[in-house]
């Protein structure tokens, strides 16, 4: 009888994360996996106590995946910190179409909302670069990401193609737009 093989939880994830990364995110299911594992769904069920667990972990690794991405952006130093956040983002959502839709177009009820590491990051930056409140900071992000967010969802869903060099003087005009607003109002005009 020739020895069984093992099928680790890594695996497991990362054949989910393909999955979703080639047919969305109702992707995730143990059929499928055990189908592309050629393995039978005992493997999966004995890494994962629920379905709901397994959907839990592939969010978690799509979410690395994504800070991977904000990491590069900012290495690779074309933009400043903060706006490098907004375009990695831009292109997590054109480049990882289904990722990005399983992590930031879904429907959250019932979840955890506490803001993200990458937010929380984003409030840092723009209290420090602009000598603002950390609630002002929190204020001005909020609205920022609304329009990164918007650029994201239309190259995620493939609505509007745009150019990398428009989506940065968008962000910039945006950007230039809510610091007057915020940066006046500290001054008190």
């Amino acid at each position: 009888m020739p020895p069984k093989v093992k099928i680790t939880k890594e695996e497991i994830i990362q054949t989910a994360l393909f999955l979703v990364r080639e047919n969305g995110g109702q992707a995730i299911n143990a059929r499928a996996i055990a189908t592309a594992l050629h393995c039978s769904t005992q493997p999966i069920f004995s890494n994962f106590a629920t379905m709901k667990e397994l959907q839990n972990a592939v969010l978690q690794a799509a979410y690395e995946r994504y800070l991977l991405f904000l990491k590069n952006e900012v290495e690779e130093g074309k933009y400043p910190p903060y706006k490098a956040f907004g375009m990695a983002y831009i292109r997590f959502g054109k480049e990882e179409k289904q990722l990005f839709r399983l992590l930031f177009m879904r429907d959250r009820t019932g979840e955890d909302l506490s803001p993200s590491i990458d937010f929380e990051e984003s409030v840092q930056m723009i209290a420090s670069a602009n000598g603002v409140t950390e609630e002002k900071a929190r204020r001005m992000h909020l609205e920022m990401w609304a329009c990164v967010h918007g650029i994201g969802t239309m190259l995620a869903t493939s609505f509007l193609p745009l150019e990398w060099d428009l989506i940065s003087d968008m962000l910039t005009d945006v950007y230039q737009g809510i610091r007057v607003k915020y940066i006046s109002e500290e001054d008190g005009r």
